[in-house]
């Protein structure tokens, strides 16, 4: 067993570490939730519930802090910390967590990748750390205006999502059953738009917008520009291009089949599998138009 001495001073590097990077920590203990208790416990019944503004610890990933000394209080305050927590949903390009599972007969990672399969996208190459249960945190970075909640199982066996208010257990974070370790190092990769719709909650319909007149030769430059777009995508990209470009082809007013059959046909060029590439134009082809803003 890790003496807390040592795992307090190697999570508190570790969270240091991490701050260095943008990324917004608090300490966790063993059981991986917040160590620090609340300061409002004995507060009465029917007191407006504090998300720290009272600037005291004790409010969970709500203490979640970039400012090194901050963090060092915190710590200060948390004589049994093992790990540290990694906020989601923090700043212009807020974190966003997919927790695959793999115990109990359900396989997260399988799960992933169905899912991709059904909605047409590619899993980008991203931040991945590994569980000690053999599961997998994947990092994506997600929109500053989308409310991405927290769910479990929602996508799929064994598929957890961190949202906006959850957070992420840090890599080099102890517990009894083993340390949460970075399985793969890369910039943290932007959620495919398709990913971000089965995450986000489903809105009651809004209107749809008359699209924008335009004149026929300006339209055609539009869709070859479009499509010039999606026949330059670097590797691991296409799918997310496409996506993005048949939500702007929609926007105007083009023969939908046409211009389908036009982007289908430029994707599967490159490689993409016709049903896969289908599949990513009519889901933009039906997005809402939050989705193609």
């Amino acid at each position: 067993m890790v003496p807390h001495g040592a795992a307090w001073r190697q999570a508190l590097a570790d969270a240091t570490e991490a701050t260095r990077r943008g990324l917004h920590v608090f300490p966790i203990g063993r059981t991986k939730m917040p160590t620090i208790r609340s300061p409002h416990r004995e507060d009465p019944p029917g007191t407006p519930k504090c998300r720290g503004e009272c600037g005291r610890p004790g409010h969970g990933v709500h203490d979640a802090t970039r400012n090194k000394q901050r963090l060092a209080e915190l710590f200060a305050a948390a004589p049994h910390a093992t790990g540290y927590g990694i906020a989601c949903g923090r700043g212009e390009q807020p974190l966003l967590g997919v927790d695959l599972d793999r115990k109990n007969g359900v396989d997260g990672v399988q799960s992933l990748r169905a899912l991709a399969e059904q909605h047409g996208f590619t899993i980008p190459t991203t931040v991945v750390v590994s569980t000690p249960s053999g599961g997998l945190h994947l990092w994506f970075t997600g929109p500053a205006d989308a409310t991405v909640p927290n769910s479990a199982g929602k996508l799929g066996p064994g598929i957890d999502v961190r949202g906006y208010g959850g957070y992420l257990v840090g890599p080099g974070s102890w517990t009894p059953k083993g340390v949460y370790r970075l399985a793969h190092i890369a910039p943290v990769a932007q959620v495919p738009p398709a990913l971000l719709e089965t995450m986000t909650p489903t809105a009651a319909p809004r209107p749809v917008p008359a699209p924008r007149r335009m004149p026929t030769r300006q339209r055609s430059a539009v869709l070859t520009g479009l499509i010039k777009f999606v026949l330059q995508a670097p590797d691991g990209e296409l799918n997310n291009r496409l996506y993005w470009a048949a939500c702007r082809a929609f926007e105007t007013n083009v023969d939908l089949d046409a211009v389908t059959r036009a982007l289908v046909d430029a994707a599967v060029s490159m490689g993409h599998p016709e049903r896969a590439a289908q599949r990513t134009v009519n889901s933009a082809r039906n997005a809402p138009v939050r989705t193609r803003a």
